[in-house]
């Protein structure tokens, strides 16, 4: 199995940064695809990045695209999720998520989560 850790959360006013990170521990994939996601209250959770083992390929929703960033640390097995110029409607519960890629078509493994509150 897998586990993930997200962390790095917090309370930024509009405009500020905010720097993510996943930590993942257990079984490892010779290739996989590493995602962020989020979930604002009553809404539906949402695809935010994600970034592909192979190549370093990396995919962005149009809604963070030019303000999210997201990078890995193969070594360390952690993943980022750099947030700037961030807006009021950032704010959500952020999740990383890991797809063994292309064995599965799906994410099978999440992090618990971490609150990012941007405020006006």
């Amino acid at each position: 199995q897998v586990q993930l850790v997200d962390s790095g959360g917090g309370l930024v006013q509009a405009g500020g940064s905010l720097r993510l990170s996943c930590a993942a521990s257990g079984r490892t994939f010779s290739t996989y695809t590493m995602g962020w996601f989020r979930q604002a209250p009553g809404q539906e959770r949402e695809f935010v990045a994600a970034i592909n083992s192979r190549g370093g390929s990396t995919y962005y929703a149009d809604s963070v695209k030019g303000r999210f960033t997201i990078s890995k640390d193969s070594v360390k097995r952690t993943w980022y999720l750099q947030m700037n110029t961030l807006k009021p409607e950032d704010t959500a519960v952020y999740y990383c998520a890991l797809q063994n890629w292309p064995t599965s078509s799906q994410y099978d493994y999440w992090g618990q989560g971490t609150q990012v509150t941007v405020s006006s």
